[in-house]
């Protein structure tokens, strides 16, 4: 049997996902107002860059990878723009 053992980097980075979630639920029972939304975004931010750097392995490409990876998350803001725009302009 193979004595596999995941990398440091992946058992922290999972580590620290376990922490931003366990503040994101903590965060739900804390009246923050209009901050509770920018908070949460912000966790979340940090959450995805986490997966992209450690579990994507984007931290040791080149620049070129880095490019496409950021025209991805463009347009995925450009969709969820114009999906939170039919949203706003229901009547």
């Amino acid at each position: 049997m193979t004595q596999w053992r995941p990398p440091l980097p992946l058992v922290g980075a999972w580590l620290g996902l376990l922490a931003l979630l366990a503040l994101t639920v903590t965060l739900a029972y804390v009246p923050l107002g209009t901050g509770n939304s920018v908070v949460a975004l912000s966790i979340g931010t940090i959450k995805a860059g986490l997966v992209a750097a450690i579990f994507m392995e984007l931290r040791h490409r080149s620049g070129l990878t880095l490019i496409f990876a950021g025209a991805g998350l463009f347009w995925l803001g450009i969709l969820l723009w114009l999906g939170l725009m039919d949203f706003m302009t229901r009547t």
